[in-house]
C-alpha cells in the first residue's frame, strides 16, 4: 500500500502581495532578468516539495506567475497575514489535516532550498509540534538590541518558549537596567550558553493547525509584539525551532535591499 501523501512529501505555498509600503509591486520587480517572485518560486521548486503554489490576491502577480509556469491560486484580499492565506489554500485544495505546508515568503530570492527541506523534516520528526521554524545565533549587541530583529528562546528540546522584539534572554548580572552593551564583555560560557537567537520567518505548518489558527482571535501578546507566531503559543501549541546550519540571507524589504540582491545575482 502506498504511503499517505503527507508522509511522502510536503507542499510549499508562497504568499505574494502587490502592496508594500516601502517597495510597491515588490514581487514583480526585476532581478537578473526575471521577476523576484520567479526567483523565489525556483528556489522552492529546487526543494523536495511535492507541490509549489503561489498564493496572491493580485491579478498582475497571477498573470506573471502563470507565464513563467507556476501554479497560482488567487486568494481573498482580506487576509490579515500569510498564515491565514495559507489556511485558505489548504481549505480550497481540501488537504488532509496531517499535510505539511511550508510558508516561503515571496521576498526571499536568495533562500537556500535546503532550509525549506529542513523545516519540513523538522515538522515530520516532531509530531507533537504544530509549527516548525528556524533561528540563527546572534553574535553582536547591536543586532540583539534592535527591535526589528525578532528573538526567540527555546527549551532543552528546541521548542519555542517565547518570541520577542526585546533582547531575550536578559543578562541581568552584566546589563543591569541599561541593556546589552557588548557581548564580548561577557564571560565565554555566558556568551555562548545563553543562546541568543534571531528568529527566521520560514514556517512549516500542519494543515489541521492552519484550520484552527484561522478561527482564533488575535492574542494580547501577539498584538503587543506584533508577532503572529505568538498566537500559536498563546493557544497552547508547540513550535519547534531548528538552528540553521547555513547562513540565512536577508530578504528584500527596502530599495537598498533590492540593490544589494541585484548586485549579488547579477555578479556585480
Amino acid at each position: 500500500m502506498d504511503e499517505p501523501l503527507f508522509e511522502r512529501g510536503f507542499w510549499v505555498v508562497i504568499p505574494a502581495r502587490f502592496a508594500s509600503a516601502r517597495l510597491p509591486g515588490k514581487p514583480l520587480v526585476e532581478i537578473a532578468g526575471m521577476p523576484m517572485i520567479e526567483h523565489v518560486w525556483r528556489r522552492a521548486c529546487a526543494s523536495s516539495a511535492h507541490r509549489v503554489v503561489i498564493a496572491t490576491d493580485d491579478e498582475r502577480i497571477e498573470r506573471v506567475a502563470r507565464d513563467f509556469g507556476a501554479e497560482v491560486m488567487l486568494t481573498s484580499p482580506d487576509h490579515e497575514n500569510g498564515t491565514s492565506r495559507l489556511a485558505e489554500v489548504a481549505e480550497r485544495f481540501e488537504l488532509p489535516a496531517d499535510t505539511r505546508v511550508v510558508n516561503v515568503q515571496g521576498d526571499e530570492p536568495l533562500l537556500p532550498s535546503t532550509l525549506i527541506d529542513l523545516v519540513a523534516e523538522s515538522l515530520l520528526a516532531n509530531p507533537e509540534a504544530s509549527i516548525a521554524t528556524l533561528a540563527e545565533p546572534i553574535s553582536d549587541p547591536e543586532t540583539l538590541a534592535r527591535a526589528s530583529v525578532v528573538k526567540v528562546v527555546r527549551d532543552q528540546l528546541g521548542r519555542a518558549l517565547y518570541f520577542s522584539r526585546a533582547p531575550i534572554p536578559w543578562q541581568r548580572e552584566s546589563w543591569g537596567d541599561e541593556g546589552p552593551g557588548s557581548l564580548d564583555s561577557l564571560p565565554t560560557p555566558a556568551r555562548f550558553d545563553a543562546g541568543w537567537l534571531r528568529h527566521i520567518g520560514l514556517y512549516g505548518y500542519r494543515v489541521g493547525f492552519l484550520q484552527r489558527y484561522a478561527g482564533w482571535p488575535p492574542a494580547p501578546i501577539e498584538q503587543l509584539e506584533q508577532l503572529e507566531q505568538l498566537r500559536a503559543l498563546y493557544y497552547g501549541h508547540r513550535i519547534q525551532v531548528e538552528v540553521t546550519p547555513v547562513e540565512y540571507p536577508a530578504g528584500i524589504d527596502t530599495p537598498e535591499d533590492l540593490a544589494r540582491v541585484r548586485r549579488l545575482l547579477e555578479g556585480r
